[in-house]
């Protein structure tokens, strides 16, 4: 036998509790798939007290943490209380005392991942994330050693089970957004502060982490267009359905002529596509690859016994790369950190797309006429329009769906539509994906 491989846990809560428990009942298996002891030392905590369902051995909780960062003994250090402070000082320490990192905390690997990553390199440290994207889906380490050959054409995803377990509720049952929020809460599935989730920020920081991976360039959060889905209606679904869509909250990466793409919103997916198939709080990767071609990851993108797995998997292969005298073999960016290049951004103005709008207006004559006019002035042309009777409030919804249009010139066209006397009601804008033709390039 091998080494045995010391492990310092913060962070007892769900995530800490499912890897703690991973670790202790898995130690068997563990051992026998790695050739090593991997030993829970130390789990430091404010409760440690509450009973979490599972027994922990003598000696090991702490309300110390200097019995994990400033002990020798400990190899591993895992942080898992979330924020951004004082969670990346912690970890900071814990790399300059010479501890290997893991972490699920996508948010502050999104805001001071270059400082974090800069000083790993510089103590030649690992830090592995598997956990911050797609819970037990193991998308980083895809991107970083199973697809390391391809460039990417595209990557999209699925990456909030709350916001697409929303979505899903309200278009199999037709209810309201703020209904379903209500139900997610009481189930579990959204935080009593759900704005992280329903604005797409959540979502914003994971596909910040995936691009630096993928395209090699740092990406922060500020980096990522963002919108998020609380101002889908009902209204908007039932059109979207009838037109052979579904509203998915997507986030989109792509590497253009003129930078990369990054950007997070509502999107209408073709209804016969995989991805608008993945409902409740399901997550799914989409990535396309120049050599591997069309892959779809899919599971459940949280919870205590999903993201614990990818903990867990984390603290394996950062130990069998201790035993074996081999850290940092495979780069915590999967590239070394000198050959990290500054991230060129394709404007967000920039964007060629087809757009869903629904304007609310006074059922008065000429309307459609003066709103074509306006979206014309743009050079916006529109693919089909669609006009129903009067709403709850009294105004008449129109529906309209463009060809390929460029961004700047909606925003500029929307911005003098707004503000006529006859309409009653910011302009929904909702971006649509024709995925099949991104298939075929």
């Amino acid at each position: 036998m091998n080494k045995t491989v010391n492990v310092g846990l913060l962070g007892f809560g769900t995530v800490g509790g499912g890897t703690a428990r991973i670790l202790l009942e898995q130690e068997d298996l563990l051992s026998r798939r790695t050739g090593t002891s991997i030993r829970l030392a130390k789990i430091c905590d404010k409760d440690i007290i509450s009973d979490r369902g599972f027994s922990v051995p003598p000696g090991v909780l702490t309300q110390d943490l200097g019995d994990i960062l400033d002990n020798p003994d400990i190899d591993i250090f895992v942080e898992l209380i979330g924020g951004i402070e004082p969670a990346r000082s912690f970890i900071l320490q814990a790399i300059k005392n010479g501890k290997h990192v893991v972490t699920a905390n996508k948010a502050l690997l999104a805001t001071h991942g270059y400082e974090i990553f800069k000083a790993a390199a510089g103590a030649g440290v690992e830090v592995a994330f598997e956990a911050s994207v797609g819970g037990g889906i193991p998308v980083i380490k895809a991107l970083k050693e199973g697809l390391v050959a391809n460039r990417f054409h595209t990557i999209m995803g699925i990456m909030n089970g709350t916001a697409n377990y929303i979505l899903s509720e309200m278009t199999e049952k037709g209810k309201e957004f703020k209904e379903v929020l209500s139900q997610a809460q009481e189930l579990g599935y959204a935080e009593l502060d759900p704005t992280y989730d329903v604005e797409g920020i959540d979502t914003a920081h994971k596909l910040a982490i995936m691009a630096t991976i993928a395209f090699g360039s740092p990406v922060s959060l500020d980096d990522v267009y963002t919108e998020g889905i609380s101002r889908i209606s009902p209204m908007d679904i039932s059109f979207a359905k009838d037109l052979g869509y579904r509203i998915k909250l997507l986030a989109i990466t792509r590497e253009q002529p003129d930078g990369i793409e990054l950007r997070v919103h509502p999107t209408m997916v073709p209804s016969d596509h995989l991805l608008a198939q993945v409902g409740g709080a399901y997550n799914a990767f989409y990535l396309i690859g120049d050599f591997a071609g069309k892959v779809l990851m899919y599971g459940l993108g949280a919870g205590q016994r999903p993201t614990g797995s990818a903990v867990a998997a984390d603290v394996v292969d950062i130990a069998r790369n201790i035993v074996h005298g081999a850290q940092r073999r495979v780069d915590p960016l999967g590239i070394p950190f000198d050959r990290l290049s500054p991230l060129k951004k394709a404007p967000m103005d920039n964007l060629s797309s087809r757009y869903y709008f629904r304007f609310s207006v006074l059922d008065r004559p000429g309307v459609l006429a003066k709103i074509s006019g306006i979206l014309g002035d743009q050079g916006i042309s529109i693919a089909s329009v669609v006009q129903e009777g009067r709403d709850r409030t009294g105004s008449v919804p129109i529906v309209m769906l463009t060809h390929e249009a460029m961004e700047k010139r909606v925003r500029a066209a929307l911005d003098v539509i707004d503000r006529l006397d006859v309409v009653s009601d910011a302009t929904m804008v909702i971006r649509m994906e024709d995925l099949h033709a991104i298939e075929g390039n």
